[in-house]
């Protein structure tokens, strides 16, 4: 039996109609949901102009790669934050931007940051070790399927411009 934690997933970016379908059956895959202990995904489960983001207890070692390999496939940015597990594995944070390799940062159960003296001694200056943390702070762009109304998805950029 696999051990359990709860994970809350963020994702954004811009996909084709058919693609949002797939990406939702690949939510629907990993019994996500828009709210703790949820219903099922639906197409119609988000708000335009805005990331999705997703929740679930009781996920299986606190990973959800399906989701995370269909995101890295399309280049959705997204931010995932898995809980701990007693003493086997802790909180993690994990960011992808869009392109390259996901980030992982230490996290405690309410997603904050944290460091350890290893990541210090590495990073070596307080400016270094200030950047560490401003990595881990990534806003998550709007999810926006084609043909979204322009007017919505425009004042959603703003407004994560000016927030």
């Amino acid at each position: 039996m696999a051990d359990r934690v709860s994970v809350s997933f963020t994702l954004g970016g811009s996909l084709s109609g058919d693609a949002y379908l797939e990406l939702v059956a690949a939510i629907a895959a990993e019994a996500l949901s828009i709210e703790w202990d949820g219903p099922a995904i639906e197409p119609s489960h988000r708000t335009v102009g805005e990331p999705l983001t997703l929740l679930a207890n009781e996920v299986a070692w606190g990973k959800v790669e399906a989701l995370e390999t269909f995101c890295a496939g399309h280049g959705l940015p997204y931010r995932v934050w898995s809980g701990g597990f007693l003493a086997e594995w802790g909180a993690e944070r994990l960011i992808f931007r869009g392109d390259g390799a996901p980030e992982s940062f230490i996290a405690d159960e309410s997603d904050r940051v944290l460091i350890d003296r290893h990541e210090i001694v590495r990073r070596g200056s307080i400016e270094a070790i200030l950047a560490y943390f401003d990595e881990a702070e990534f806003t998550v762009p709007p999810l926006v399927v084609e043909g979204d109304p322009e007017v919505a998805v425009e004042d959603a950029r703003q407004e994560a411009a000016h927030g």
